[in-house]
């Protein structure tokens, strides 16, 4: 950095500081406009072919989105007058819930049967308390024979049920329309449940996932920020072993923040719990430019100098340093824009303007606000280490042995990458502390199925929903899903078409099939529309001009594999039985959210190997050395992969969160690398020293800082698996484990690699 610059900061600084104020407050001020988002919608791009199938269905039928209440007495059983006339009453209720446009549960489940050459359609349970203990056994036998309602609304044993809520958002004010829907379902119930002892009531739907997603974010407010910026003052003091350089660098940290958060919201976003992870990572990157400029001024005072020259020094040997590892840690961030996932452009987005700011604020304001903070006693001895004197001297000694060394465990860890799967699981985004994540294990476990796929069969033109051949092609497709291992609950048309020729047959048994009779089927279906009450009409499985059915499948808890597994299973039934029919995808949240890790990774590929070779691309300029930026690329490339290998053995299981880890890391990657080389690079140009010495030289000057920033990073990344939100957790943990493994391969990896390849003088 130009002397005369840094001359102007150090000798005026009261006009630095008030004019970084004013910087920081104007930025700032734009974080008001963020919003949180609660929609699931969010993580996938509008070019999804997912997300587009599962809007296309929603266009054709009722929309899916849902909450349902389940109920579990203690004692399992359901069928009793008591927990009907809960049932019932609690249905009535929930027709008043905003925005609740269908309300379905077993009591005003429409039941059909046949009187004389009529009919009827009434609720299975009505007037529970009118009800005889013979006709409860009775229609209890009905509920749980019914391919409708048993595995769905009841379980299959009577020991749960549940009342199924579709909601209808407007979709204008999403972030205020879902807390108010699920914050009156929950008083709802909570009456209830007081009136209702002995009787366990659990939330769960797509409504409540979406809910979950700022129940996360808030969380992580009240845990993570606290937390962060505890770990940050006591690594601080401990680093810099004094009080006035961590609160000079702590207001970086703290301004970084501001600026990037406020600036991104300027325009007026809405972020979701993945987005709020940014102040965290920000913090934690903001340390590393101030910890390298404060070390290198407390050397110089400790030799002696004045604390404005010693400042001027400091800035002149880390400006380059600095400013390379933020171009690059910026850069790796940017990568997040190829994902598939918004959440990550705005992570993405978000932590590269606070790296930016970082650096700005590390360049300009903490040279000058260390001038008017009293300057501490320094031995001319600071920052040096005996441990570090003996890694150097270990490495120099037994460099050949390292190399080979650290070339079979790298290796080796490289191996174990294709070992982890591509998978995941929507509903262990969210940790036990998440109500959603508790209430739908409960529900999982005893009533229904919590996940779901969703078919849309067309017949081929308007009302051929009514031809026999159509209906029994989706009864025998409905059976074939049901075969499966997977499969908890089906709900086909062809049942209610099945149950009603029974019905006009004088509910005979024999007649329980599809009718015969295409005229037959559309008089029965045309009946029994018109003897449907306001609301529960056929909408939620036949579209509109009757071209179409729809069948929901509900799922048992299960993986993005299994889930896309048994989605192609049914995709082969269907192109080799039923051809005719024009057949979507499956189509579902769940369905979405398995296939987003693959087309995460896939998508961001690219972008990641583009970002490698600029990055690569400036390394040689700055360091105006091909070799050492060729040599670079190693150090740079092996961290990421070695961590892969460590997960396998850990976990082996790569979801949504792991398929970015490499976009955040490679810039914080390199930033070791660039200053052990440039530390190298200087001793080999300044000081023409042989590369053993440049070596020594680099561990003398920088090693210490190395192992202060990249413990404080690490940190940083560890107060992210406190997150209860599994998708910051897990990203948290497996960037710290790769920023550890950089410091080692930048340690016991580069210098040896140094040693054998730049055995030669580089010119000055």
């Amino acid at each position: 950095m130009n002397e005369k610059i840094t001359g102007f900061l150090v000798t005026n600084p009261w006009k630095i500081i008030i004019l970084t104020l004013l910087v920081v407050m104007a930025s700032g001020y734009g974080a008001k406009n963020i919003r949180l988002n609660a929609d699931y919608r969010a993580f996938f791009s509008h070019d999804n072919p997912h997300l587009q199938s599962f809007e296309n269905l929603q266009d054709q039928y009722n929309k899916v989105d849902n909450i349902l209440i389940a109920l579990v007495p203690e004692d399992g059983q359901v069928f009793t007058p008591r927990i009907l006339g809960l049932i019932e009453e609690l249905t009535e209720e929930s027709w008043l819930v905003p925005y609740s446009r269908r309300v379905d549960s077993i009591t005003n489940f429409q039941y059909t049967f046949s009187e004389e050459d009529d009919l009827i359609v009434a609720p299975l349970f009505e007037e529970v308390a009118s009800l005889s203990d013979s006709e409860i056994e009775k229609r209890k036998g009905i509920a749980l024979k019914d391919p409708v309602l048993a595995g769905n609304l009841v379980a299959f044993d009577g020991g749960a049920a549940g009342v199924n809520l579709t909601i209808n958002l407007p979709g204008i004010e999403q972030a205020k329309e879902v807390p108010e829907v699920v914050g009156y379902v929950r008083e709802m119930v909570a009456k209830y449940e007081e009136a209702y002892p002995g009787v366990g009531f659990y939330l769960t739907g797509v409504t409540m996932t979406n809910n979950a997603f700022p129940e996360a974010s808030q969380q992580d407010i009240k845990k993570l920020y606290p937390v962060m910026i505890l770990v940050i003052l006591v690594l601080l003091f401990f680093s810099l072993k004094g009080m006035w350089g961590t609160l000079a660098t702590f207001s970086i940290v703290i301004f970084s923040s501001v600026m990037a958060m406020g600036i991104f919201g300027w325009p007026g976003v809405a972020v979701t719990p993945t987005t709020l992870s940014a102040p965290v990572m920000i913090m934690t990157l903001a340390i590393a430019d101030c910890i390298h400029i404060l070390m290198s001024y407390y050397q110089g005072i400790g030799r002696g100098l004045h604390k404005q020259k010693a400042m001027i020094e400091s800035m002149r040997i880390n400006f380059q340093p600095v400013l390379l590892t933020s171009v690059t840690t910026a850069i790796g961030f940017l990568t997040l824009n190829f994902s598939d996932s918004p959440p990550f452009h705005d992570l993405g987005n978000i932590v590269c303007i606070g790296v930016l700011a970082a650096f700005a604020l590390a360049m300009i304001f903490l040279p000058s606000v260390m001038m008017l903070l009293p300057s501490k006693k320094v031995s001319g001895s600071f920052s040096e280490s005996k441990s570090m004197q003996n890694i150097s001297d270990f490495v120099v000694r037994f460099h050949k042995r390292l190399l080979l060394g650290m070339s079979v465990v790298i290796i080796f860890l490289l191996s174990l990458v294709p070992l982890n799967t591509l998978d995941d699981n929507t509903i262990e985004y969210f940790d036990w502390s998440i109500d959603f994540r508790s209430h739908t294990e409960k529900i999982a476990e005893t009533l229904t199925g919590v996940q779901s796929v969703n078919y849309s069969l067309s017949a081929g033109g308007e009302m051929n929903v009514a031809d026999p051949e159509y209906l029994a092609t989706i009864d025998a497709f409905a059976e074939f899903l049901r075969s499966q291992p997977e499969v908890r609950h089906v709900n086909s048309f062809s049942d209610v078409m099945k149950r009603l020729n029974k019905n006009m047959n004088s509910d005979n048994e024999e007649f329980y099939r599809v009718p015969d009779s295409r005229a037959l089927a559309a008089q029965y279906m045309l009946l029994y529309e018109l003897s449907l009450p306001y609301g529960l009409d056929i909408t939620n499985q036949v579209n509109t001009d009757k071209s179409a059915t729809r069948m929901m499948v509900s799922l048992d808890k299960k993986t993005s594999i299994e889930i896309i597994e048994l989605d192609k299973r049914a995709s082969k039934w269907l192109d080799e039985n039923a051809p005719a029919y024009m057949a979507t995808e499956g189509a579902s949240t769940s369905v979405m959210f398995a296939h987003i890790t693959e087309r995460n990774i896939k998508s961001m590929i690219g972008g990641v190997v583009a970002a490698l070779f600029l990055i690569s691309f400036i390394i040689m300029i700055a360091l105006k050395s091909v070799r050492l930026g060729l040599i670079s690329l190693v150090p740079n490339l092996v961290p990421t992969g070695m961590g892969f290998g460590i997960w396998a053995m850990y976990d082996g299981q790569v979801g949504l969160s792991l398929s970015v880890v490499m976009g955040v890391t490679l810039g914080i990657v390199v930033d070791d690398t660039i200053h052990f080389l440039s530390k190298y690079i200087r001793a080999k140009r300044e000081m023409n020293l042989s590369s053993e010495a440049a070596v020594n030289y680099a561990f003398h000057t920088v090693g210490v800082a190395l192992s202060s920033t990249t413990l404080v990073l690490c940190a940083g990344f560890m107060v992210l698996t406190l997150s209860p939100f599994s998708l910051n957790a897990e990203m948290g943990l497996m960037s710290a484990i790769t920023i550890a493994l950089a410091l080692l391969v930048d340690f016991f990896f580069l210098p040896p690699l140094l040693l054998l390849l730049d055995k030669k003088k580089i010119a000055a």
